[in-house]
């Protein structure tokens, strides 16, 4: 059995361009990196703002093995006909709006080794009705690591301080936690003194000549204005932002975290 174990995270990926970048990107970064696992972000794939079971597929068929998500899991239409069935797609486990579909579950490798993923949303400064991510992440890190020792959480949250007390609330119970939802990267990656690879947020995978993935001059009408208005996806200066983790197979302890930037090929 291998001794080590190598996982790709992948931060928010807005619209069309990011998964553009995802198909171009993704497949190189397996082969230079021998890739066990890739975890992606997809809240805002399907135009923007929510998913869709055909924008799912498409990540799924560049190589990515779970895709989480966040407060905008619910906003395409039609979701659940695959939120019930599809486990690989996972919503908030502490979201008390909706029961549908999965907010955490354990994941077979193409090597075999499994993992455990939980996806979380926080509470500060989101207009979400919400579990304690705390007590929430606490129960189902104890039913996971009954299959595996490997485990990573993704917690789509505002506040940098929520995402940081997290990540040293579970420093040693899990292999990696890594914020998503601020769309803007961080660079206070970190391997705790307990073995938990952390990161505040790992970013957008997007266009960055942009206002958080969107067109600049809607999004600046909205603070001048404060009309609502419909914010396009951009499609300037696409990157993929995210990170890479080496665990060991045994312990589930984190080796090795660090950041990764893409840009799309002639750019």
């Amino acid at each position: 059995m291998k001794k080590s174990f190598k996982v790709l995270i992948i931060g928010d990926v807005v619209g069309r361009p990011g998964r553009n970048i995802c198909k171009q990107i993704v497949p190189q970064i397996q082969k230079e990196e021998s890739l066990d696992f890739v975890i992606i972000n997809g809240e805002n794939i399907a135009g923007g703002s929510g998913i869709t079971e055909r924008t799912a597929k498409e990540l799924f068929d560049l190589g990515g093995n779970v895709i989480t998500s966040g407060d905008h899991i619910f906003k395409s239409k039609n979701t659940d006909t695959f939120f019930h069935h599809e486990k690989r797609i996972l919503r908030p486990l502490n979201y008390s709006k909706s029961d549908k579909g999965f907010g955490s579950g354990v994941y077979e490798s193409a090597s075999g080794i499994k993992v455990g993923i939980i996806n979380l949303i926080g509470r500060v400064f989101l207009d979400q009705e919400a579990y304690s991510p705390f007590e929430k992440a606490e129960e189902a890190i104890k039913e996971l690591r009954l299959e595996t020792p490997i485990i990573f959480i993704d917690i789509h949250a505002e506040a940098t301080s929520e995402k940081i007390a997290l990540g040293w609330y579970l420093d040693g119970k899990v292999s990696g936690i890594f914020g998503t939802h601020t769309h803007v990267p961080t660079a206070d990656e970190a391997v705790l003194p307990n073995g938990t690879a952390y990161i505040t947020d790992v970013g957008m995978t997007g266009a960055y000549r942009s206002i958080l993935g969107r067109e600049i001059k809607p999004v600046l009408q909205r603070f001048l204005t404060g009309k609502s208005t419909h914010f396009d996806v951009a499609k300037e200066d696409v990157r993929l932002m995210g990170i890479i983790v080496e665990v060991d197979v045994k312990t589930g302890k984190a080796l090795l975290i660090r950041r990764i930037e893409k840009k799309a090929a002639g750019k």
